[in-house]
């Protein structure tokens, strides 16, 4: 191997140590998304509430949670916001 296969080598290296990095402090956002439209889910095929899912409704859930989709559904209920 000469200097410039080393260089490649260290550099693809770099990155995947960098986007394990990143997916590692991004998983509690993806799964508090995932779970919060699996609430949304829930909640219009039991109760028949529609929430309008948007990018500031999944910011929402991602970084609130269950409490987030919550305050998203009661907002969607009276009529506040996120109303589809």
């Amino acid at each position: 191997m000469d200097g410039l296969e080393l260089l490649i080598l260290a550099l693809v290296f770099l990155l995947v140590l960098a986007a394990a990095r990143i997916v590692r402090v991004a998983s509690p956002f993806i799964v508090n998304a995932v779970v919060g439209l699996v609430v949304f889910y829930v909640a219009q095929a039991l109760f028949g509430l529609a929430v309008a899912v948007t990018p500031v409704t999944i910011a929402i859930v991602a970084i609130g949670g269950v409490p987030g989709s919550l305050l998203v559904l009661a907002l969607s209920f009276f009529g506040v916001a996120f109303v589809p």
